[in-house]
C-alpha cells in the first residue's frame, strides 16, 4: 500500500488512495483511516474514509498485487490500470468518491519525465549570472540619495520557472506561429531587466535607471511591468494582484476567438501567467476559473510560484496552499500538475517502502517548511525526517549538507521542463502547475524563507560574498567591501558560451520576451454613410440615447471593410440595451456552438451562439468583461490585428465595480469604447441605490487614459465615436492610447436631427451653443449635459414666459474634456511665464457671453464643478449628489432639485443677487412650481427598459 501511495499517487484526481494499512502506530485494526494531520483533513481527500475494512489481508494482498504491476511495468501502465478499474466501477455501481487533492509529491514520476534538450550547466550559468545582476540592480537603487526601493527576492526564487520557459518554451514574435503571450509575475521585474541586459537590449546605465523613470529619462526602468511607461519592452501590467490571472483568462479566450472568427491564425500561441501562491487569494484569481474550463482553453497555462509566503508571513501557516489550489482548481475544471520536489529526492522517494516519507510529506504544515528553509540541514534532518524512525533512518547516510541540498521542485530545470511539457502535450483543458520554491532562493540565510525577505531591499557584504560564492561570480573581496551601492554588474560577454547558447535559444523561439511591438496595419475607418441615420434623428418617435447608439453600433457593424474589426462586449443586460437584434445576426460567441434546441428558436431575434460569433458575452462577469475589453483593445500590439472593443454594461458596475481594470487597461494601452449604458442618479426609474449611477464620470475622470462624454442626442454621439475611431486607429501624429467612455440612458426622448450649423469642434472638445433665447430680457446661460438637456431646454422656456428672461441652453458634451483642456492650459502658461497665455476652450467660448450660468446634470456636483475655476460668469451647480433611491424620475428629478423647475429658481436667485430680476423673484417661483414638493416635478417621462 505504501508504495501505491507513492507511485500511482493521483496523477489524476481518480488514481489517489489515501491511508495505508501499516504505519508508524502499528497495522490497521477495524478501520482505515487517512494518515495526515487532522487540520489538514480539509484539504486531503481521503478514499478509505470511515470505510469498514472486511478482510485486511485480503487488501493487503490487493496492494501487493498493484505494487508488483508498478515494479514491473512502471507507473504510466499502473495508470491505466487504474482508469481502466474504475471506469469498470462506474459501470457497476460501485459508488468511487471524487478525490481533488493528491499527496504531497511530484504529479509527473521519475519514471515519466522526458529527457532535458538543453545544455543545462550553461543555462544554469547564465541565469546564476541574472540573479546576481538582478540583485546588483536593486542594491545599486538604495543609494542613500536615491533610495527608490525594489524587491530582491522575488526573481532569486522564481528564476528557473522563467528560465525553462525561456530557453525551451515561450515564443517570441518572430515564431512563425505569432508568438506567445507571457504574464510574468510584476515583482520579479529584475529578473526581465536582467536577461535584457545579457541579450544586449538593455545597457548598464538602463539598469541603474530602476525605478527612476523622470530623472533617468531614456534609460529609465519601471518599477514593475508597465506597458504604459515601456512601450518597447512589457506586453502586460500584473503588479495589481488578481488581474494578471483574470487578464490571462480572458487573453486566452481572445485568442480563440480571434482564431474561430477567422481573423487571425493563433492556433500557435500560448498563453502563460506566472502568480504568486498568495496572490490566489484575490477573488479575480480563482473567480473565473470557469471560462477557461468551459471553453477548454488548452492554450493557457498558469505557473504558480508556491513559495508559500505572501509579503507579510505564510500564505497558509497551519494549512498547506499547494493542496487547497490543487483541489480548487481541479474542482474547476483544469489539469494540475505538483512540481514539488526536486529530482535529489527521487531516491528517498524510491526507497520509501512504508510510506513513511510521504506521510511526513503529507502532514508538514507549510509553516514549517518555510521555516526548514531558514535553518540548516542539521535542523531539517531533527525536524523533518526525525518525526520518524524509518525516515532518520532513510537520511542517517546523508550529511546535513546533502540535507540541505535537497531542493525543491521549482528549482530544479529537469522536474519544471518535465511539468511544462506536459502542459503543452496536455489537450482540452487548461493547465496550473503549482511549483514550490524559496522565496529568495541563493540569496544566504538573511533572505531565504525570511517573513521579511519581501521588503529587504539591501544585502550586507557577508551577505554579497555568500551570494557571490554560491552564483560563481568574478568579483574581488575588494570591491564589495568598497562602495556597498556601486557593486559591479557582471557579464561575460557577447562571444562567451553561455551567452552565444542564450541567444541562440531565444532566436529559435522567436526572439526576445517581454517585447512589445505596435505593428502598423492600417484600419479603413468606417465611411461617413455610418454615421448618416444616427445624425437623422429620431423622427416622431421617441428614443433613448442607448438607443441611438446601438442603431449606430449596428450600422458601424455593417461596414464592409471595418465592421469585423468590432468587438461587442455586453455582461447579459443585451436586450435591456436593445442589443438582442444582435443575437440572430452577429450572434453571441461559443467556441463549442450551439448543442441545443434553443427555447425562443421561433422568434425573429433568437438567442444564438456560434464558434464565429462576433459579441462576446461574458455573462453577470463585469470583472471578466473588462478583461475581454482589454484583451480586444490591444489586439493590434498583442497580435498586430486591430480590434474595437464597444463594451456595454449597466452604468452603475462599471468604474465603481472595476475601476482597477480599466487602470490596467490604461496601463496596457487599450483601445476601445466603454458604454455606461441605463447612467444617471434619477433616470433609472425605479432600481434603487445600487443601480442609479451619478458619480461614474468622476471616477473616470481619474484615468488619465479615459475620455469621458456625456451625449444628449444620438447626433453627439455619431460624432464623438467617430472622433473616437479617428484618434485611436486615424493617420496623425498624436497619440492613439484612449479608451472613449460615453454614458447613454434609457429614458425615451425626441431625438432631434443633427443641426446644420453645429458647431462639431465644440462636440468634441466639450461644450456648444444648442438654442439661443427668443426673447429679450436679463440674460442667463444653461448648461446641461446627458439626459439634462431637455431640462434646460424647458427651463429656457419657463423663464422666457414667466419671468422675461432670456436663457441660452449649452450641451456640455463632456465636463471632464473642458477640465483636462483647461487644465493643460492652465499647465503651460505656469512652465511659459513670458509667452502668450494659452486661453482655455471653455473660458474663449464664455468670453463674450452675457448672464450667470446655471449647470445641471444627472450626476454628482462634482462633475460640472470641475470646470468652475475657468469660466469668468457667476455660476451655480445642481446635481444629485445623494445615494439614488426608486421613484419615477418626475419625482427623483425634483427631490435632487436638478429639474427644469430647479434651473429656473437658481437662475432667479443669480439674477436677483445682480439686480436684474426682483429680489422675490425666487421665492415667489419656489412656491409657484412647488419646488420643495416631489410630487409636482415635470421633469421626465416614464418608459425605458431596465
Amino acid at each position: 500500500m505504501p508504495a501505491l501511495r507513492r507511485k500511482v499517487n493521483e496523477r489524476e484526481p481518480s488514481l489517489a488512495i489515501q491511508g495505508h494499512p501499516t504505519g508508524p502506530t502499528g497495522p490497521l485494526e477495524k478501520r482505515c483511516t487517512v494518515t495526515q494531520a487532522d487540520n489538514n483533513s480539509h484539504i486531503l481527500s481521503g478514499l478509505t474514509d470511515n470505510i469498514l475494512d472486511k478482510d485486511p489481508e485480503e487488501t493487503s494482498e490487493w496492494i501487493e498485487s498493484f505494487d508488483q504491476l508498478v515494479e514491473a511495468h512502471g507507473t504510466e501502465r499502473a495508470q491505466y490500470i487504474m482508469r481502466s478499474l474504475l471506469q469498470r466501477a462506474g459501470a457497476k455501481s460501485v459508488g468511487v468518491p471524487m478525490v481533488t487533492t493528491s499527496d504531497y509529491v511530484n504529479t509527473i514520476p521519475a519514471d515519466q519525465e522526458p529527457e532535458y534538450p538543453g545544455d543545462e550547466q550553461l543555462e544554469r550559468r547564465y541565469r546564476a549570472i541574472m540573479r546576481w545582476n538582478a540583485a546588483v540592480m536593486v542594491q545599486r537603487a538604495q543609494r542613500p540619495e536615491i533610495s527608490v526601493g525594489g524587491h530582491i527576492s522575488s526573481f532569486a526564487g522564481l528564476a528557473t520557472l522563467y528560465e525553462v520557459g525561456q530557453n525551451h518554451f515561450f515564443r517570441g514574435k518572430d515564431h512563425p506561429g505569432g508568438g506567445d503571450q507571457v504574464f510574468f509575475q510584476g515583482h520579479s521585474s529584475p529578473g526581465n531587466y536582467a536577461r535584457a541586459y545579457l541579450e544586449g537590449r538593455l545597457t548598464e546605465e538602463d539598469l541603474d535607471g530602476f525605478r527612476q523613470e523622470k530623472s533617468k529619462e531614456g534609460h529609465a526602468l519601471s518599477s514593475y511591468p508597465h506597458p504604459r511607461l515601456m512601450k518597447d519592452f512589457w506586453q502586460f501590467p500584473t503588479v495589481s494582484m488578481g488581474l494578471g490571472p483574470m487578464n490571462a483568462i480572458y487573453q486566452a479566450q481572445f485568442n480563440r476567438y480571434l482564431q474561430n472568427r477567422g481573423i487571425k491564425d493563433t492556433s500557435e500561441q500560448h498563453v502563460w501567467a506566472f502568480l504568486g501562491d498568495g496572490e490566489m487569494d484575490e477573488p479575480e484569481s480563482r473567480g473565473l476559473l470557469q471560462l477557461a474550463a468551459n471553453d477548454k482553453l488548452d492554450n493557457l497555462t498558469f505557473v504558480v510560484n508556491c513559495n508559500l509566503q505572501r509579503l507579510d508571513g505564510p500564505v497558509r501557516g497551519n494549512g498547506k496552499i499547494v493542496q487547497e489550489l490543487e483541489a480548487f482548481f481541479r474542482g474547476a475544471g483544469w489539469h494540475v500538475i505538483k512540481v514539488l520536489w526536486g529530482r535529489e529526492w527521487d531516491p528517498l522517494l524510491a526507497k520509501d517502502d512504508s510510506g513513511e516519507l510521504v506521510r511526513i510529506m503529507n502532514e508538514t504544515l507549510d509553516g514549517d517548511y518555510q521555516t526548514y528553509k531558514a535553518e540548516s540541514g542539521a535542523f531539517v534532518r531533527e525536524h523533518f525526517f526525525g518525526r520518524s524512525e524509518v525516515t532518520k533512518e532513510m537520511v542517517a547516510d546523508m550529511s546535513d549538507e546533502d540535507i540541505w541540498n535537497l531542493r525543491r521542485g521549482g528549482h530544479d530545470y529537469r522536474k519544471v521542463y518535465a511539468a511544462y511539457k506536459a502542459a503543452m502535450d496536455f489537450k482540452g483543458k487548461p493547465t496550473v502547475i503549482l511549483a514550490q520554491t524559496i522565496k529568495g532562493y541563493g540569496l544566504g540565510s538573511s533572505f531565504e524563507g525570511r517573513n521579511a525577505t519581501h521588503q529587504m531591499k539591501k544585502l550586507t557584504v557577508e551577505d554579497l560574498k555568500q551570494f557571490r560564492d554560491r552564483m560563481r561570480i568574478p568579483v574581488s573581496d575588494e570591491q564589495l567591501e568598497g562602495d556597498l551601492y556601486d557593486i559591479p554588474y557582471y557579464h561575460p560577454g557577447p562571444d562567451s558560451p553561455e551567452i552565444k547558447y542564450m541567444l541562440e535559444r531565444r532566436k529559435e523561439l522567436g526572439g526576445s520576451l517581454p517585447l512589445r511591438q505596435e505593428p502598423s496595419t492600417k484600419v479603413h475607418l468606417p465611411s461617413d454613410d455610418a454615421y448618416k441615420q444616427a445624425k437623422k434623428g429620431s423622427g416622431k418617435q421617441m428614443a433613448a440615447t442607448t438607443m441611438a447608439f446601438v442603431r449606430l453600433l449596428k450600422d458601424l457593424m455593417r461596414d464592409k471593410e471595418f465592421g469585423q474589426r468590432i468587438v461587442p462586449i455586453v455582461p447579459d443586460e443585451s436586450r435591456t440595451f436593445g442589443m438582442d437584434a444582435f443575437f440572430p445576426t452577429a450572434k453571441i460567441y461559443n467556441p463549442a456552438g450551439q448543442n441545443y434546441l434553443s427555447v425562443d428558436r421561433d422568434l425573429f431575434l433568437s438567442y444564438k451562439e456560434s464558434p464565429q460569433g462576433q459579441l462576446l458575452h461574458p455573462g453577470i462577469n463585469e470583472a471578466g468583461a473588462t478583461a475581454a475589453f482589454t484583451a480586444a483593445g490591444t489586439s493590434y500590439a498583442t497580435h498586430g490585428e486591430p480590434m474595437i472593443p464597444f463594451y456595454v454594461f449597466y452604468s452603475m458596475f462599471g468604474f465603481q465595480r472595476t475601476g482597477d481594470s480599466f487602470w490596467a487597461a490604461a496601463d496596457q494601452l487599450a483601445r476601445g469604447f466603454i458604454i455606461g449604458a441605463t447612467a444617471g442618479r434619477t433616470t433609472l426609474a425605479g432600481e434603487g441605490l445600487q443601480h442609479m449611477d451619478g458619480h461614474s464620470p468622476v471616477l473616470a475622470g481619474t484615468n488619465p487614459a479615459v475620455r469621458h462624454y456625456d451625449p444628449a442626442y444620438g447626433y453627439e454621439i455619431a460624432h464623438i465615436i467617430k472622433h473616437g475611431l479617428w484618434e485611436m486607429y486615424g493617420d496623425h501624429d498624436g497619440d492613439h492610447d484612449f479608451m472613449y467612455y460615453l454614458t447613454v440612458y434609457n429614458e425615451p426622448l425626441p431625438q432631434p436631427a443633427e443641426p446644420e450649423d453645429l458647431d462639431v469642434e465644440g462636440v468634441i472638445k466639450g461644450l456648444y451653443h444648442l438654442k439661443a433665447a427668443e426673447i429679450d430680457g436679463p440674460r442667463a446661460q444653461l448648461f446641461a449635459s446627458g439626459v439634462g438637456v431637455p431640462w434646460a431646454l424647458e427651463a429656457q422656456e419657463i423663464l422666457a414666459k414667466d419671468w422675461s428672461v432670456s436663457a441660452d441652453v449649452w450641451s456640455v458634451t463632456s465636463w471632464n474634456e473642458l477640465r483636462r483642456e483647461a487644465k493643460e492650459a492652465e499647465h503651460y502658461n505656469f512652465l511659459h511665464p513670458n509667452e502668450e497665455p494659452k486661453v482655455p476652450f471653455i473660458t474663449e467660448r464664455l468670453a463674450n457671453v452675457e448672464g450667470p450660468i446655471v449647470a445641471t446634470s444627472d450626476m454628482a456636483t462634482l462633475l460640472p464643478d470641475q470646470i468652475r475655476q475657468y469660466v469668468p460668469n457667476d455660476w451655480a451647480t445642481l446635481g444629485a449628489d445623494d445615494f439614488g433611491f426608486s421613484d419615477t424620475r418626475a419625482a427623483a428629478r425634483r427631490y435632487f432639485k436638478i429639474d427644469s423647475h430647479s434651473m429656473v429658481v437658481r437662475t432667479l436667485q443669480l439674477l436677483a443677487k445682480r439686480g436684474e430680476v426682483s429680489k422675490d423673484a425666487p421665492a415667489q417661483a419656489i412656491e409657484k412650481y412647488r419646488l420643495l414638493d416631489v410630487n409636482a416635478g415635470t421633469s421626465g417621462v416614464p418608459g425605458g427598459d431596465a
